[in-house]
């Protein structure tokens, strides 16, 4: 038994998928696994969610599914799909279908029982591969070719394929930069190159997701490059990108700040106002626009400096901003920096890194006899700041040492 076919049979042993698997199937009904579960496991990598597709009409899945102990949750019963859950397991179980129309995003379909099909009106070829409960994959746009070069393929003609969903044009260089190798392909290309406009008819809150997925990935600066150079990022990032600081931390690997909102930030941001364009164009969550606010102030505070910041400064400021802001900010402005420099920004990183907690707190102001209101938080602010220029003990004694000293320097009230 090969590697693959062993890393298959495990797959299917798995006790809830066997379990769905061996409920769906039979009397005259097929199911299969399919889509990315097959692509990852083909690949050797981790097997993340699992759909399934079938014969079975949404009722009948859901008939099967209960009677084997699963709860069926009709969560896209319009379009087919069941949720089997059990055990903290769940499954999208969607009855294989046929589109009758497409109309850009939309698409009027009918129900089928034809995996061919069903295998057609995917996006890439890759996608399109199933799995049967016997262990046998199904391979009916000639994707097992592509993964094996690596290759992200449109299934029949490109154009049509990102008519039916702009989106895939994104969706082509993310999955590209994830599991591509060499250049994309080029008819794929040259098709989103086409369709470019279509991309201002999604909803901010698709391209977002997208994005962030592309900008982690493995190709992501080869990738973003290609983008770039064909017209098609300025309009999803809606300004100018900073290819070469993206390129310079992406490919050291971020000194260790993997994260979609610091991607995104070293590929757009230099002041506040970058950040308030991201959050209106992509539709940013809270917590993204948050981290990436923040980086931008530390990028605001720190570039233009006459000497390299000091440790002290830094502490300052991340106490204002975020010590992981401050460390953002450093990266990005040392990229593209050569040996030495990096070693400086990764010393000034880790000093900060180090940096204890300032333990006392508002009530510990109140104790010394400071009423409660504004002049606690001033009193908070001077033992801070004296904290910080005297090396920031750690000792929870030494710190309410500059708060009582705060406390005694406060002056009468007015």
């Amino acid at each position: 038994m090969s590697a693959s076919q062993a890393r298959i049979a495990d797959f299917l042993a798995r006790p809830a998928l066997a379990s769905a698997l061996d409920a769906l199937n039979g009397e005259g009904e097929e199911t299969r696994v399919v889509g990315g579960a097959v692509r990852d496991l083909l690949l050797g990598e981790p097997v993340g969610d699992v759909d399934l597709a079938t014969t079975a009409l949404p009722q009948e899945t859901i008939r099967r599914g209960k009677a084997a102990g699963f709860k069926a949750v009709p969560t896209g019963i319009e379009h087919g799909t069941v949720t089997l859950v059990r055990e903290g397991t769940g499954f999208e179980v969607t009855t294989l279908r046929e589109d009758v129309e497409t109309h850009g995003r939309r698409a009027t379909v009918k129900f089928g029982r034809d995996f061919v099909a069903d295998a057609l009106r995917r996006d890439f070829t890759v996608n399109a591969l199933s799995l049967g409960r016997d262990g046998t994959i199904h391979d009916h746009c000639g994707g097992l070719a592509d993964l094996a070069e690596r290759r992200i393929r449109f299934i029949g003609d490109a154009g049509t394929r990102i008519r039916e969903d702009y989106l895939r044009i994104l969706r082509f260089f993310r999955f590209h930069a994830r599991f591509g190798l060499g250049a994309p392909d080029g008819e794929g290309l040259t098709a989103c190159i086409a369709g470019r406009a279509g991309l201002g008819d999604l909803s901010r809150e698709r391209v977002r997701a997208e994005l962030m997925k592309l900008l982690i990935a493995p190709g992501a600066v080869a990738v973003i490059e290609t983008m770039a150079a064909s017209g098609l990022l300025m309009p999803v990032i809606g300004g100018v990108p900073y290819l070469s600081r993206f390129a310079a931390v992406a490919s050291d690997g971020d000194a260790g700040l993997v994260y979609p909102a610091f991607r995104l930030a070293a590929l757009t941001v230099s002041v506040r106002e970058d950040a308030l364009r991201l959050r209106e164009g992509l539709r940013l969550s809270n917590e993204e626009f948050d981290r990436i606010e923040r980086i931008a102030g530390a990028l605001e505070l720190l570039a233009g400096r006459a000497s390299p910041p000091n440790i002290a400064l830094l502490r300052h400021l991340a106490h204002r901003i975020g010590d992981d802001a401050v460390a953002a900010g450093l990266v990005l402005l040392a990229a593209p920096a050569d040996e030495a420099g990096a070693r400086r920004t990764q010393d000034l990183i880790a000093a900060l890194g180090r940096t204890p907690p300032f333990l006392p707190s508002g009530r510990d102001v109140i104790a010394l006899g400071v009423p409660a209101g504004p002049r606690v938080g001033l009193v908070l602010d001077a033992a801070r700041r004296d904290w910080i220029e005297a090396a920031v003990p750690a000792d929870r004694a030494a710190q309410m040492a500059f708060v009582a000293r705060a406390v005694a320097a406060l002056p009468g009230e007015p």
